[in-house]
């Protein structure tokens, strides 16, 4: 499953040695058994860039590929992470939404996970490497195994259309939020389209004075209304959204 929006930071290995390590897991993979410990030491202490040239590296030495002897040698959810961390970011995002896509059900959690959490270029670029990896759109694909508000949500988070500027509206502030509470706690029966507009599409920093404005106009917390006023996959993705958004201002107030 992907991480909610905090992929985490591996900071290059010093002396690497990508003909090395690639030896090594090789090694790991040879005869009976693996040695599992011995791959996610390696890999796992790696760059993205670094765990490409261990890919190249490994091809020339063994002429085989390395993601290929990967998934034959390995199984279950260790196999997931392994086969993650030797993917480009772009690549894992399209290759996990494919997964949550195709067969009986969809997992809409990783859509959310994903799709929510995405910055516009990493959105754009997961969308142009779904296209390339699988030949078909994942707009599409998203459409074709969602419905409803929830489908709505998700093809609004695919336009990439997010404003990811810093400018603070004041007024608009003000009036998102009694839009918000106008469509959902003032009345019986919700308004999901007014949150949609707001949680998809205005900037961070002014998201942050409309939850402001929304606790001063209601009394509650934007995410205990989306709780009170949603239920299902469009509950979670609206929640997802909110609480990746309040991730990123602690973020950025804590640098």
């Amino acid at each position: 499953m992907a991480a909610l929006g905090n992929r985490g930071t591996v900071t290059e290995a010093s002396g690497f040695n990508p003909e090395e390590d690639a030896q090594k897991i090789y090694n790991a993979m040879k005869g009976a058994g693996t040695n599992e410990a011995t791959i996610i030491e390696i890999l796992a202490h790696r760059t993205i860039a670094q765990r490409q040239k261990i890919k190249e590296a490994f091809k020339q030495s063994v002429g085989k590929e390395l993601l290929d002897c990967l998934k034959s040698e390995l199984t279950g959810n260790f196999e997931m992470v392994v086969v993650g961390l030797m993917m480009p970011a772009p690549v894992y995002d399209a290759y996990e939404l494919k997964n949550a896509i195709k067969g009986a059900g969809t997992e809409e959690a990783c859509l959310i996970d994903i799709l929510a959490s995405r910055s516009k270029a990493e959105i754009k670029e997961i969308i142009a490497t779904y296209k390339k990896e699988h030949g078909k759109s994942l707009e599409d694909d998203v459409c074709g195994d969602t419905s409803g508000m929830f489908q709505r949500v998700l093809v609004s988070l695919l336009t990439a259309g997010r404003d990811e500027s810093t400018k603070v509206d004041e007024a608009q502030a003000v009036q998102d939020a009694k839009d918000i509470y106008e469509a959902g706690e003032a009345h019986w029966g919700t308004d999901e389209v007014k949150f949609l507009t707001v949680l998809c599409v205005r900037n961070r920093n002014h998201l942050l004075r409309v939850f402001q404005e929304y606790q001063k106009i209601s009394g509650r917390d934007i995410e205990d209304s989306i709780k009170r006023e949603m239920s299902g996959c469009l509950e979670d993705a609206f929640l997802a959204i909110g609480q990746f958004l309040h991730f990123l201002l602690k973020g950025s107030t804590s640098q």
